[in-house]
């Protein structure tokens, strides 16, 4: 794909209308400057200053950065944030975000705003980071906040041209894709066959409803009782396979070895990861290739030059350090040319 076929498919995203349904979460950073280092008076612990503070939005919000560097027209957030200071700065956040429509999603006490908080120590070679510190939900995410969550997707669900569905919590049925949310995500694919929706967990797939599946290697054989780990002709084999049975694509991140894709039609592709051209960071990187491939299904482009794009997306937010990055569309052109 050379830089003009690119500038032909992304000029189509600026009509896309993509709803974005996962666990929101803050990305804080704190930018600690080794120089102010010192020793604490209370309890003789050596102490990190932290010299700047900054925030931005993380888990399904990362794919909602995505989505507004390719410049998605409306891109519709579906989730929750706490009642809480971190939940003040995710919203304030996602409105600063171009096309983002921050309003769907909504604040509740009942839940504690998801956050990575991330210590950087900021070494003259680079960033440097440390334990993170994280704040989850670890019980049951309440009836009331999955009904609200439902009510905004059927709401919206009419407009959509494709939805992305990220679980990215640790303990099931504690996030935003909880079962029964699946069941309504299920019941809308089964009443609107046309539109695309991709899903994602970190978890696996095993108990989602027949969707378009995103997923790694292991993910893939983990689904299909696969015990060895399979090459690329077996790879592309069984997510032909599952492709099929979902009635829906199926992509399959591999790495260093790039990705495959598969759609029920029976077309199979698979295209090569770009070479590593420095340190790397791999935060972000797999969010960035769902915004892609999405974007470049949802208007129909090839399935090849789909995994093209995705793979130089990747590529470009591998090679940004200490930051959970994003690939523009300049960004992306000047790396196809």
């Amino acid at each position: 794909m050379n830089a003009a076929r690119w500038q032909h498919i992304s000029a189509q995203y600026a009509r896309l209308r993509i709803g974005v349904l996962g666990d929101y979460c803050l990305d804080r950073y704190l930018e600690i400057d080794p120089q102010l280092s010192e020793i604490s008076i209370e309890t003789d612990l050596p102490v990190h200053n932290v010299a700047r503070v900054r925030a931005q939005p993380g888990g399904a919000g990362t794919i909602l950065n995505n989505l507004a560097a390719l410049g998605v027209g409306r891109i519709l957030p579906l989730g929750f944030c706490g009642d809480d200071g971190e939940g003040y700065e995710l919203r304030r956040s996602l409105a600063a975000v171009p096309g983002v429509e921050a309003e769907l999603l909504f604040t509740t006490p009942l839940r504690r705003t998801f956050t990575y908080c991330k210590p950087l120590v900021m070494q003259p070679a680079g960033p440097v980071e440390l334990n993170r510190l994280d704040s989850k939900n670890w019980t049951a995410t309440p009836a009331e906040v999955e009904a609200a969550l439902i009510d905004r997707l059927q709401g919206v669900a009419a407009e959509l041209d494709a939805l992305i569905v990220l679980d990215q919590v640790d303990r099931a049925e504690t996030g935003v894709v909880t079962s029964r949310v699946l069941a309504a995500v299920g019941a809308l694919s089964r009443s609107r066959p046309d539109l695309l929706i991709l899903a994602d967990s970190r978890r696996g797939l095993r108990a989602f409803p027949p969707l378009g599946f995103k997923m790694n290697r292991a993910e893939l054989c983990a689904f299909m009782q696969v015990a060895e780990s399979p090459d690329l002709p077996q790879i592309k084999r069984l997510a032909g396979e599952l492709a099929q049975r979902n009635g829906r694509p199926v992509i399959v991140t591999l790495a260093e070895a790039g990705i495959v894709g598969a759609q029920p039609s029976g077309v199979i592709e698979h295209r090569p990861a770009l070479p590593v051209r420095g340190p790397i960071d791999v935060v972000g990187a797999g969010d960035c290739v769902t915004a892609n491939l999405t974007t470049a299904l949802a208007v129909d482009a090839p399935l090849g030059e789909v995994l093209e794009i995705a793979n130089v997306a990747a590529s470009i937010v591998l090679h940004k350090v200490g930051t959970t990055g994003t690939a523009s569309i300049a960004e992306i052109a000047a790396l196809l040319r």
